[in-house]
């Protein structure tokens, strides 16, 4: 029962946040498949499994969400992003 109030708080902060923002991450011809992942996994708290779907959605696509949430939260992890060599923007 705990598990459910506490979820159920969870969902009403989120959508009392307002807008969430985006991290979208664009496809390179420069970063390895390797890199994009491991970035992605200790930037973005993904699973290896998300960071590779992830990887390959924007080498096939041309770009792919990789993290929702409030703009604070975004900015550092975008910035390590950035810094890592990868092209990546909050939208």
């Amino acid at each position: 029962m705990a598990t459910k109030e506490e979820l159920k708080e969870v969902l009403e902060t989120i959508e009392d946040s307002g807008h969430l923002n985006e991290i979208v991450l664009f496809n390179d011809d420069f970063n390895t498949f390797d890199h994009v992942i491991q970035t992605l996994v200790e930037t973005c708290n993904h699973t290896y499994e998300q960071a590779e779907q992830c990887s390959i959605l924007v080498h096939y696509k041309g770009k792919c969400t990789v993290k929702t949430g409030p703009y604070e939260d975004l900015k550092p992890r975008c910035t390590k992003l950035l810094q890592a060599g990868l092209s990546a923007e909050i939208v």
